[in-house]
């Protein structure tokens, strides 16, 4: 008899974890669905049943805790669970074609939720009541996410918690669910399984495919009964002359040992032509045991076909491909999946997929370097099993180091990597991500963003480099460090991958409130711009991205709404104008545009008029990325009816094999686990701890507090000193990021404690403060991603009254520095002259012990502000050339030793005379420093004399040809001192905007300009 888990009657009540009962889940808070026992006169039992009510941006749905760590229950005695739902639809749909829900148990561990999940998922594709049944044989681990990161991976049934349902995302809806319960006599399957050691078994023409047939128990415990195999080869598409037909049985005897093999050999033969590959389907009919999820099938492996000559020039390469495929393999290539939702792994080959990738947070268990390459291996084997074995580009979110995956060296933001102010430790940054991305088989990473950040209420503000393009555009080397060479032929390499250029474009220049998003307040807005506006500030840094040889550019879901043209705002992700006209022809950009994330579900009109309408407008490839198999049927649809141009469709094909050839796919489709160990490794962490380092930029530091002594006698406090996961920021581990400690790395406070062991940490200041020398409060924000983190959505740039607290109590008892780690600024006006020394620190990854470097004087201070630092939230937008600018901070304000300037100064006269002694612009520049440099004491009344010799070195540098950006970064950086020193903390309006728009002019290159409005600012003080 079925035992009930939930009638829904009032027995269950609504709780939050721990307790148990039933609660809502989301990415926010209004991801949550809104639930009540509702009384109906159709419920299918009792009275009541569940209704909710949902609008989900990111994730959400509902969880059932039957109970939380006492008496768990034990379903191993049943089939499976099953419960009445009411679809919403109209009118019947075919069957998968509804919304799709997921369903999942909690199975073992120490509670509810700390168990292991296995999941599965339905289609809503009826009207009114419907009982849906789920044998537990259906079930698969759960791979995106796991609570303890996993268990031991057996569905065991015998220690129970409970369930959730997980809602659809996008057009808002409601559910109704009723009487849930356990069901039916458990399956013999259930304890033993065959399975087969690959799902595809590529060989060369005349090979032998050894297909290993293994029988698999629950808890390895030996077979209880006995297991028959009758296998035999299919009917595919290899001719009866290509393979030497195989049939049989065996079994594996009652007593076995599960992990005993069989293996099933299928001889193929030469015919010595050309062709393309051909299957042989292995058919396995299973007795006693579950059989394998999809059947095997031999592939006799494409050969002697031009595009598979990799001697060859790559255009003649791609045009004999496109030239044989179907339009059926065109649309494939089109489309992108995430690897959760293929539901089947032959759907590979079934839809040609070209490419599938994880979104943030899905990952494999254990979430290891190795078990992503072995996935991305997996995936890439069941691409080899279609007629012309193009190999899939998998891609992911490494938008700082490869953020998803624990013990890797997660860099510091690009917010961050700005505010070093040094292009080749971005580039650096760039090799250190796509070394360790490629080694995990993975060859295209979805960075970098190279949008201008122009208001900070922005939750993707820390995605950029800062508000000036100028700086982005410096910092955009990053490509170069991912990609190689302009012209792709370093993209095979195993430390480079493809990368790709977002959110284009207006990305971070949305207008606060124009979100229609979900309760987002301004990402995904819509970007109020001039022709002239979005030239300068939006398109420029693409324009140097696509010099730079980038293979994707992504589209923003923002708007553009360009004022005077009356046309209105218009999606990017339809907008032809800015893609096909823009992007493509005036830029010249030939790699190929990728859609963000089911983005081009907000377009307006149904799906088939998104699909025509982006593709149209110049995307060449969707991530669609649940709803592939409805985007294949409907692009083809599009092409067969005349909507959307066959030679749209083989333009787009034409660049994604481009890039596939240049990656060297065909060839090694499969991962090159020969730099796994540098994942995570010593050298590519000292990369990560000389970013930290670099990006901290020196406020404030009255009575020279900073650098410490590690002889001082230190106090720690605040929220972010000892919790890494803030310090990562979002985009770290998951999606959303997470407090703790979510992977490998120092916190700030333990590279504090490598310089003073003894050093007192209190989080919230309430250990004894007396006897101490100096404090260090390190406050900032929590993590988060995307618009969840808009400013008005549950956020603001204001401390917490707990850090407050703690900078007040440990300020007022001895001399302190704050450190702000966040993703943005954080107003600080009302403590500011209680605080001697200020830092902000940004989200400087897992070496928080490059932070403590500077903190004690083992690396100078040198970081400069990438975006202005307001006195007010009410102050956004506020950026460098704004008419009206009165910040707290400057844009470019850092302060530095005079030490570390005349250093950086020497090194740069240096560099100068090593390169272009035969320049006399070189000479002239080496002179003029040298007179500066002789200028004994910048800070005394020879500072004019040290302003007037850079003035003459910037002037002669800009008739250079030889100079770099160090160089020139070098002479701006000493005037910056002196005129720094001299205003010490009296900024006013006029001192800011002259210092703000002098790092500006230096960056564009006008050098002259930039010390000329230093010399000014020094002389209003």
């Amino acid at each position: 008899m079925p035992t009930v888990l939930a009638a829904f009657e009032g027995a269950e009540p609504f709780a939050s974890p721990p307790g148990p009962g039933i609660f809502g889940f989301g990415s926010d808070a209004d991801d949550s669905p809104t639930m009540v026992l509702q009384d109906r006169d159709d419920a299918p039992a009792g009275d009541k049943v569940l209704h909710g009510s949902y609008g989900i941006s990111g994730y959400g749905g509902f969880s059932h805790n039957i109970t939380f760590d006492q008496n768990p229950g034990n379903w191993s005695a049943y089939k499976g669970i099953r419960f009445w739902w009411y679809g919403q639809n109209t009118a019947p749909l075919p069957p998968g074609s509804g919304k799709r829900i997921f369903f999942e148990i909690k199975d073992g561990g120490a509670n509810a939720e700390a168990s292991e999940l296995w999941n599965t998922s339905f289609t809503d594709d009826w009207q009114g009541w419907h009982l849906v049944e789920i044998p537990f044989s259906d079930l698969a681990y759960r791979g995106d996410y796991q609570p303890v990161g996993g268990i031991d991976q057996i569905l065991n049934l015998t220690q129970m918690w409970g369930y959730a349902f997980t809602m659809p995302v996008g057009t808002p809806g409601e559910f109704a669910i009723d009487q849930i319960e356990v069901y039916g006599k458990a399956d013999p399957a259930l304890k033993a399984s065959v399975v087969t050691d690959a799902g595809v078994y590529p060989v060369k023409e005349g090979g032998t495919a050894a297909v290993e047939v293994s029988v698999a128990t629950t808890g390895s415990t030996p077979l209880e009964e006995p297991v028959t195999v009758e296998y035999r080869s299919g009917t595919g598409t290899a001719g009866a002359d290509d393979y030497n037909p195989v049939s049989g049985a065996f079994t594996f005897p009652a007593g076995t040992p599960s992990g005993t093999s069989h293996t099933v050999q299928v001889v193929t033969r030469k015919d010595r032509s050309a062709e393309a590959a051909e299957t042989i389907p292995v058919e396995l009919t299973v007795t006693g045991a579950k059989p394998p999820a999809t059947q095997p099938v031999v592939v006799v492996n494409a050969h002697d076909l031009p595009y598979l000559n990799a001697k060859l020039p790559v255009k003649t390469r791609v045009d004999d491909l496109l030239s044989r495929m179907s339009l059926a393999e065109k649309v494939g290539q089109m489309t992108q999946a995430e690897r959760n939702a293929v539901r089947t792994k032959s759907d590979i080959a079934t839809y040609a997929l070209g490419s599938l990738l994880s979104g943030g947070g899905s990952v494999p268990a254990p979430n290891t370097p190795a078990s992503w390459a072995a996935m991305i291996d997996s995936f890439q084997l069941n691409a080899q099993a279609t007629r012309l074995q193009i190999p899939l580009i998998y891609g992911v979110d490494a938008v700082h180091g490869h953020n998803n995956v624990i013990g890797a060296t997660i860099l510091p933001h690009n917010i961050a990597i700005g505010a070093t102010r040094d292009p080749d430790l971005s580039r650096r940054t760039g090799e250190v991500a796509a070394t360790e991305v490629r080694a995990t088989g993975i060859p295209w990473d979805f960075a970098p963003c190279v949008c201008v950040v122009r208001d900070d209420r922005w939750g993707r503000s820390y995605e950029g480099f800062g508000e000036d393009p100028a700086l982005v555009k410096a910092m955009a080397t990053v490509i170069t460090g991912m990609q190689g060479k302009a012209d792709g032929s370093q993209l095979k390499q195993n430390n480079h991958v493809l990368a790709s250029a977002k959110h284009y474009v207006g990305d971070g220049g949305t207008t606060y409130g124009s979100s229609t998003t979900g309760s987002y307040t301004i990402d995904q807005g819509v970007t109020e711009v001039t022709q002239q506006q979005l030239e300068a500030i939006h398109l420029d840094p693409f324009k140097t991205s696509v010099d730079l040889g980038v293979g994707t550019v992504m589209p923003s879901y923002s708007s553009v709404d360009i004022i005077g043209d009356d046309k209105g705002p218009v999606k990017m992700h339809g907008n032809a104008e800015l893609i096909n006209g823009v992007l493509k022809n005036r830029m010249g950009f030939d790699g190929f545009v990728i859609s963000d994330w089911q983005a081009i579900d907000q377009l307006p009109g149904d799906y088939a008029s998104d699909i025509r309408t982006s593709i149209n407008a110049g995307l060449d490839m969707i991530m669609v990325p649940t709803r592939y198999q409805e985007f294949t049927q409907g692009l083809t649809t599009e092409v067969t009816e005349g909507r959307v141009a066959q030679t749209r469709v083989d333009d787009a094909v034409r660049r994604i094999l481009e890039q596939k050839f240049k990656l060297g796919l065909f060839e090694k489709p499969y991962a090159d686990t020969s730099k796994l160990a540098e994942v995570g490794g010593a050298k590519h962490r000292a990369v990560g701890r000389e970013a930290a380092a670099k990006s901290q930029v020196l406020l404030k530091n009255d009575g020279n507090v900073l650098p410490l002594k590690s002889s001082a006698k230190v106090y720690v406090a605040g929220s972010n000193a000892n919790d890494l996961g803030n310090q990562l920021g979002g985009w770290s581990i998951s999606w959303q990021g997470g407090s703790g400690t979510t992977t490998t790395g120092t916190t700030i406070l333990d590279g504090i404690q490598q310089n003073v062991p003894t050093a007192t940490f209190s989080q919230d200041a309430s250990a004894p403060l007396e006897g101490h020398d100096v404090g260090v409060v390190v406050v900032g924000e929590r993590p988060y991603a995307e618009g969840i983190g808009d400013v008005g959505n549950g956020h603001d740039l204001l401390l917490s009254d707990a850090d407050k607290a703690a900078v007040a109590k440990v300020c007022a008892a001895m001399k302190c520095a704050v450190l702000v780690v966040s993703g943005r600024p954080q107003v600080v006006a009302d403590q500011l002259g209680e605080i001697d020394a200020l830092v902000a620190s940004w989200l400087p990854g897992t070496e928080g012990a490059g932070v403590a470097d500077v903190l004690f004087g083992k690396q100078p201070f040198s970081g400069r502000l990438p975006v202005t630092w307001p006195k007010a939230e009410t102050q956004q937008p506020i950026n460098v050339g704004d008419a009206s600018y009165d910040p707290q901070y400057p844009y470019g304000w850092g302060l530095t030793t005079q030490a570390a300037a005349r250093k950086k100064l020497l090194d740069a006269k240096t560099a100068l005379l090593r390169k272009g002694l035969l320049d006399p612009n070189v000479l002239i520049a080496a002179i003029s420093i040298d007179v500066a440099l002789h200028v004994k004491d910048w800070s005394g009344p020879q500072a004019t004399t040290a302003l007037a010799a850079l003035t003459a070195a910037g002037k002669a540098l800009q008739r250079s040809r030889v100079d770099g950006f160090a160089e020139d970064d070098a002479v701006v950086a000493a005037a910056r001192w002196i005129a720094q020193d001299e205003i010490g903390q009296n900024l006013d309006a006029s001192v800011s905007k002259l210092t703000a728009d002098a790092e500006h002019l230096a960056l564009t290159g006008d050098l002259s300009g930039a010390i000329a409005k230093l010399a000014a600012a020094y002389k209003l003080k």
